[in-house]
């Protein structure tokens, strides 16, 4: 028996020393997700846009831009391509908002929408790239 989505939202935080500009242009930009997540990226940032990222050469996110309030929050579907995906694209939603705090923005981010085996992966996913997104923004800072 399948497990079923959950209705609470697997959470993370992270704060990155950069204005909140800069940190949402890292989930909007292509070029800049690639310094973090993934290998190649298209990403159509205006609702109802295109959201796919080559992870690793095998693995591919694909979904769909929702709703985006520049440098605040952004929403997108989320889910993986293949076959046997135990999470079809957009299947799931992804919510990231942006806060601005002394020194830099917290990077909030919430995945709804899966159950409890795909939570524990997806939350091992954000956990390795979280902390990726914040080293290829301290590395960008350093070479300005």
């Amino acid at each position: 028996m399948l497990n079923a989505p959950s209705n609470e939202a697997l959470e993370r935080e992270i704060f990155v020393e950069a204005g909140q500009e800069t940190v949402y242009s890292y989930f909007t930009d292509a070029q800049k997700m690639q310094t973090w997540n993934g290998q190649q990226a298209r990403l159509d940032p205006r609702p109802g846009g295109e959201y796919w990222v080559n992870i690793n050469g095998e693995d591919q996110a694909s979904g769909n831009f929702l709703e985006l309030e520049p440098f605040e929050r952004i929403v997108f579907t989320w889910g993986w391509e293949g076959q046997n995906s135990p999470l079809a694209p957009g299947a799931s939603r992804v919510e990231v908002r942006f806060i601005s705090q002394t020194g830099g923005t917290l990077v909030r981010l919430k995945h709804f929408d899966l159950d409890k085996n795909q939570a524990a992966y997806q939350g091992q996913g954000w956990d390795h790239f979280l902390p990726q997104l914040a080293a290829a923004i301290r590395k960008a800072n350093l070479n300005n």
